[in-house]
């Protein structure tokens, strides 16, 4: 993915708003939020343009409540892939309110769910917050090299450091 973004989100990968629901149901009766990561669709094997919401990330120290949530923005990840956000309304209500709106700005697509969190409880948003559509995609999110290693590896290594 580019330092800016510059393609269409076209859709948000099934892996990533299945966990975003059952976060949203662990946290009830309370709010939960978290962003949104998007990644190119050509890397998900996609043959179209545009860029997959691919992964839920977890803001640390987040504070939530039954009627709020929010995080210190010094927090959120310094990831250049955040394409949006997303965050449960206990109450059920799929519709921003006012607090959501002032926050909608900062990204592309803004998704609410609501109780009681079930594959069709949820609602994405533009940045004006206007419903929009947004498929469900079958796609499942690039392997992280992050930890790109196997046993051998560690086992190599443990031998040579005995030497």
């Amino acid at each position: 993915m580019g330092l800016f973004r510059s393609s269409e989100i076209i859709g948000i990968a099934d892996s990533a708003l299945e966990f975003a629901l059952a976060a949203s149901e662990e946290a009830h009766p309370n709010e939960y939020m978290g962003m949104l990561r998007g990644e190119d669709a050509a890397n998900l094997g996609l043959d179209q343009d545009g860029t997959v919401l691919s992964e839920v990330l977890v803001v640390p120290g987040t504070k939530t409540n039954p009627v709020s949530a929010e995080f210190n923005p010094i927090n959120t990840p310094n990831d250049l892939s955040a394409a949006g956000s997303v965050h449960s309304h206990p109450n059920g209500v799929l519709r921003p309110s006012a607090a959501d709106l002032s926050t909608f700005s900062r990204n592309h697509v803004h998704i609410i769910i609501g109780a009681p969190y079930g594959s069709d409880d949820w609602q994405a948003f533009d940045q004006d917050g206007e419903p929009i559509d947004l498929p469900v995609l079958d796609v499942d999110p690039p392997e992280e090299d992050f930890f790109d290693f196997t046993q051998e590896d560690i086992d190599r290594e443990l031998r040579e450091d005995e030497r």
